[in-house]
């Protein structure tokens, strides 16, 4: 067994007398195939070795385009490996079966492995359908297929290509032109097809996803075919020649025309192959060979189809999976039902979309300015059979569901917009416990009302965990949501959605309280609008720093004061905002001033130097570009701070609930890759919003080109430079639990920019819960980035002007604390360990030395003692 291509080697791989399975193929659906077989308990009982040809493992194929929007090949995947070890699987990376010996029940792989099998499973999928027109394999031709096709295109897409073309206007041809427009290119789709998606819509449908493409700046030409890929004289694309006689200049060519079953393994090991593809399977994914399987795109069903989403490939691999375990089922087919975003465009069918029945009905509303256009089919006794949705696929989860039985309200009511119509209250609570709410996983509305009812979950995320729905495209998500807080209402189970005990409001509803009614006192905040125990009293741990936040971000707004320090807002900070600074772990504190952009003088950093030599503090590079300096006494605070402030720094916040930096890479000014001036951007950012006092700390980073240098979209808010602009990625963070950031706009000006991230920023601040960063509030928040983009581009509420003029008067009102402090005897007065002794330091605060600086002394079980070994002088310090 090569080790360079095993992932994971079982425990019991040497153990001749265990049954083997062998899966072929480690796609989405292999994987399933792998759970379903762990459920069952199969991973315990049985050996089970998977054989895959790429060099990766399972992967989202349905998120492919995401990468170019920032998702790493590694958060793509589906593949825990922690799932392969403790399953005893044993997974071979890049080694794909070359022959089948059904007699002998033997694969050879293409490393010379030989394995004996008991069953065999293939989940070989399929390939792309190339053309066979001349030049198809020339230098410049990709197929889109493969995380490894994708980074072949924007290899060659950044050296050598300014134009590109995708032959093919389906599902993966439209994301494939999506893919070259993010990476740059002038996009063309030639579709042979009258029309794009000419499986999934209709002509009105069609024309509808035609308009806003080419209002995006795409060419599509339909109705004709690629003849010939044209070469220059180095062998490299330089054209298409099309059918219609037209020829079209371009550098770059995808094909993605459609998938053809990849059943070569089968065919040459003689078992039975459908006329036009595909392994030929009965009702229990059963082959001509009953020791072998065949599930997903390989497949051709006992229906006579073979299927190309991934839903029907999990129905197929559970199938397989509880035949093998000797449970009953079957697949006699699936829901094409299916619901996209491609180019940013909502695209979704269910049901009988083109309206094949007889005497069918259709309902359609069409509006060609917004892009927008929903067709029901219906039968004559007013049964749902299936639809088409285009622009607007709001009501898609609830459509689908409904489909195959008769609507509680009018078809018309269904398809028309907010406003157009009767009001519509149809929801989840409408369907029947029978209706399919998650096709991908195959999971019914009484599922999942049953996790909620028998399993006790209580979230979203438990139910998904419990019943799977919601795992796979996430379409149901929404309604998902809906059904678990419609059950837990039902159920009588009361969820205090309240800020904490004093508070029977969340802080959301907090803030537009203090905002409409402006309010800038917690106590007044309190007394009229606590729960009837809480009033006239204090105040909690968790809701005087929320609310304090609040009035901080809103100060300028409601007429506070923005000094954290001043009057009530003081006796609300937590330890940090208190003194101005971050408290270590043995009663010191760091100090960190801001350094914009990462950009500082070397007269600034002598300044840093001189200060931490003087103060005899330990000194370090933080990852926002700053120096970090530890182990000031709160007594040293003012007069660190007024050393540094006369040198012209001011505070970092690196304490606070709010803005902490804006890195940056050197940019276009000395880096030849940059397109624009990154450090300039980031200054102006980080001077713009310092001081921004928000639901949880805010970061943010600039890069000067696709290189990425400064992180940008693993940040709150970040910016890379484009050729054009600026691309505003929003969501991303790092730590424990890190995420990439979502691409919210793109080629965008300075000022378009500025004004995005002051609308983001204030809608963040206004509905966030408390401490929630914007990744997971992101990820909250209905509708998810597509409801923020609405918000915050489209102005969809009407509330931009409003966030525009809250940024507006912090931008104005913003004064640093560090200076306010340090400026009023008054606020000095609390900088001391002992109130009634302010000239004596705190005794338990020591150091000891460490490679040429200070460390903590925390001596065990010796609190107010020092030992001997402590830097002498350092309770002086």
């Amino acid at each position: 067994m090569s080790t360079d291509t095993t992932m994971t080697t079982a425990a019991n791989a040497t153990d001749g007398s265990a049954h083997t399975i062998v899966l072929v193929g480690h796609g989405m659906v292999g994987q399933r195939f792998l759970e379903a077989l762990a459920e069952r308990g199969l991973t315990a009982t049985h050996r089970v070795v998977v054989l895959c040809e790429e060099p990766r493992p399972a992967y989202d194929r349905v998120q492919l385009t995401s990468y170019f929007s920032g998702r790493t090949p590694e958060e793509l995947s589906l593949t825990d490996a922690e799932f392969i070890t403790a399953h005893g699987i044993e997974l071979h990376l890049g080694d794909p079966v070359e022959t089948i010996d059904r007699e002998a029940r033997q694969v050879t792989a293409r490393s010379g492995l030989v394995l004996t099998y008991d069953t065999l499973v293939l989940a070989t999928g399929s390939y792309p359908f190339v053309p066979p027109v001349p030049g198809k394999d020339a230098e410049g031709c990709f197929v889109y297929r493969t995380i490894e096709d994708l980074l072949a295109i924007e290899k060659y897409a950044k050296a050598r290509a300014t134009t590109g073309a995708v032959v093919g206007g389906g599902l993966l041809g439209l994301e494939a032109a999506g893919a070259l427009k993010g990476l740059g290119l002038t996009t063309h789709i030639v579709e042979f097809a009258p029309r794009l998606m000419p499986v999934q819509v209709d002509e009105g449908g069609g024309a509808a996803l035609l308009r806003t493409i080419q209002d995006m700046g795409l060419t599509v030409h339909t109705g004709t075919g690629t003849q010939e890929i044209v070469t220059g004289g180095d062998g490299a694309v330089t054209g298409m020649k099309l059918s219609d006689g037209s020829e079209l200049p371009t550098d770059l060519v995808v094909f993605s025309a459609g998938v053809r079953p990849r059943d070569q393994l089968a065919r040459d090991t003689g078992l039975t192959v459908g006329e036009r593809g595909g392994i030929t399977v009965d009702d229990q994914c059963r082959t001509s060979d009953p020791h072998v399987f065949a599930i997903g795109e390989c497949a051709l069903a006992s229906d006579g189809r073979v299927y190309g989403l991934v839903a029907p490939g999990y129905e197929m691999a559970e199938t397989a999976a509880a035949t093998i375990a000797a449970d009953e089922a079957s697949f006699t087919g699936a829901d094409l039902s299916t619901k996209l975003k491609l180019l940013g465009v909502d695209v979704a069918s269910f049901g009988d979309a083109h309206g094949a029945t007889s005497d069918c009905l259709d309902v359609v509303y069409s509006d060609s300015r917004s892009g927008t256009y929903k067709k029901l089919v219906i039968g004559r006794d007013g049964e749902l059979l299936g639809g088409i949705l285009v622009g607007d696929a709001e009501a898609y989860g609830t459509l689908r569901a409904f489909t195959g039985s008769v609507p509680p309200i009018a078809p018309e009511q269904l398809v028309l917009p907010a406003g157009a119509g009767a009001p519509v209250a149809l929801g989840p609570s409408a369907l029947p416990d029978s209706a399919v709410i998650c096709s991908c996983h195959n999971v019914t509305k009484g599922t999942i009302r049953g996790a909620v009812t028998e399993h006790s979950c209580t979230t979203v995320p438990e139910v998904k965990k419990c019943t799977k729905a919601g795992t796979g495209c996430g379409s149901c998500v929404k309604v998902l949501g809906q059904l678990v807080n419609e059950e837990l209402a039902a159920s009588g189970v009361e969820v205090d959605h309240g800020l904490c005990g004093c508070f029977s409001q969340t802080r959301e509803e907090l803030y537009e309280i203090a905002l409409a009614l402006r309010i800038p006192s917690f106590q007044v905040l309190l007394d009229r609008y606590g729960r009837e125990g809480a009033r006239g009293g204090e105040g909690c741990e968790v809701c005087k720093p929320a609310v304090a936040s609040i009035i901080a971000s809103l100060a300028p707004a409601i007429g506070a004061s923005g000094y954290v320090l001043d009057g009530e807002q003081a006796a609300l900070q937590d330890t940090n905002d208190h003194f101005l600074a971050n408290l270590q772990k043995n009663g010191s504190y760091s100090i960190v001033p801001r350094i914009p952009g990462g950009e500082i003088t070397p007269e600034k950093l002598i300044v840093i130097g001189e200060v931490a030599r003087d103060f005899g503090l330990y000194t370090k590079i933080t990852g926002g570009q700053r120096i970090d300096l530890f182990g000031a006494r709160v007594e040293q605070l003012p007069l660190i701070w007024a050393r540094l402030v006369d040198a012209g720094f001011e505070s970092g916040h690196a304490y606070g609930k709010a803005l902490r930096t804006v890195k940056s890479c050197v940019g276009q000014t000395w880096c030849r890759y940059g397109v624009q001036d990154s450090v300039r951007m980031a200054i102006d950012l980080e001077l713009r919003y310092r001081g921004l006092r928000s639901p949880h700390k805010l970061k943010s980073a600039v890069s000067g080109c696709a290189r990425e240098c400064a992180e940008a979209q693993s940040k709150d808010f970040g910016v890379i430079a484009t050729a054009n602009g600026w691309n505003l990625y929003v969501g991303g963070n790092g730590g424990a639990t890190p995420r990439h950031a979502d691409l919210l706009a793109q080629d965008l000006s300075d000022a378009e920019l500025v004004r995005l991230i002051d609308r983001f920023l204030m809608f963040y601040i206004r509905t966030a819960d408390r401490l929630e960063r914007t990744s997971t509030w992101l990820e909250r928040i209905p509708g998810g980035l597509d409801h923020v983009r609405e918000v915050v581009v489209e102005d969809s509420l009407g509330i931009c002007e409003e966030l525009e003029s809250l940024m507006a008067a912090h931008v104005a009102a913003y004064r640093d604390e560090w200076a306010e402090t340090i400026n009023d005897p008054e606020k000095l007065a609390r900088f001391v360990s002992f109130v009634n002794a302010p000239d004596t330091p705190d005794p338990v605060v020591g150091f000891v030395p460490e490679r040429d600086q200070i460390k903590p002394d925390l001596p065990l079980l010796s609190i107010g003692r020092r030992p001997s070994e402590a830097l002498e002088g350092s309770a002086q310090r």
